[in-house]
């Protein structure tokens, strides 16, 4: 035996009572883009809301990798100024490799 749930049977019988009887179906342009709804400004809307998402999710993408990008990659300054730091070059050195790198 074939069990339906109440929603399921509900929205069954009730789906009829939603349809518009009063107009015959097919007797024009019936979609909501052309003819019915908001005609060529709902369709044109949808299309500016499709392309303000798509826009929205590349730019915020672009926004974290290039943020990750800067994060991670020091400059050749940074690393410079890290080995002095670090006592792996001596102050000298470090002025001379600064000056071809001002370049």
């Amino acid at each position: 035996m074939i069990k339906f749930s109440p929603l399921a049977i509900a929205v069954a019988w009730g789906g009829p009572a939603f349809a518009d009887q009063n107009r015959p179906w097919g007797d024009g342009y019936e979609h909501m883009m052309w003819g019915g709804g908001y005609g060529m400004f709902g369709g044109f809307m949808m299309l500016v809301f499709w392309v303000a998402i798509i826009a929205t999710v590349v730019i915020a993408v672009r926004w974290f990798s290039e943020r990750d990008a800067k994060q991670s990659n020091p400059g050749a300054i940074d690393i410079l100024n890290a080995r002095l730091a670090n006592g792996e070059i001596d102050p000298e050195d470090y002025e001379v490799r600064r000056k071809i790198l001002d370049k």
